[in-house]
């Protein structure tokens, strides 16, 4: 297992992300701070390949109907878990790098750790 130092642990607050380039590869991997938990999320989108981690942070958003009928409810819950790719809109939960459009589609995630003042993303070689 290979460490790297991708940043200080007030470079990245609750909320905010850092995009490191290059990361094993030219797209590079986004480090997000989602409510005081860290995440790694490579940074390409596995629908047409776009820079998914430079897209917005959402919620989970959940409607009791289609948009269509007049009375959808749309809710918005845990704001900030989800990444939305900035060409397509595709959503990714952060945590677990899942698809929420397409199960089949995911997008590679990797361990991160707190060690002292440094947060370290760790991959195989």
């Amino acid at each position: 297992m290979t460490r790297v130092v991708v940043a200080k642990v007030w470079e990245i607050p609750p909320g905010g992300r850092k995009i490191v380039v290059p990361f094993r590869g030219r797209a590079g991997i986004g480090v997000f701070n989602v409510n005081g938990e860290l995440y790694a999320l490579r940074n390409i989108c596995p629908h047409k390949r776009g820079p998914l981690c430079t897209g917005e942070l959402t919620g989970h958003v959940a409607a009791a109907g289609p948009p269509s009928a007049g009375h959808a409810d749309l809710t918005v819950s845990g704001e900030g878990e989800v990444l939305r790719c900035p060409w397509h809109q595709w959503p990714f939960e952060i945590a677990t790098g899942r698809c929420l459009v397409d199960p089949k589609a995911r997008v590679k995630t990797y361990p991160v750790r707190k060690i002292g003042n440094d947060i370290v993303v760790e991959f195989d070689d």
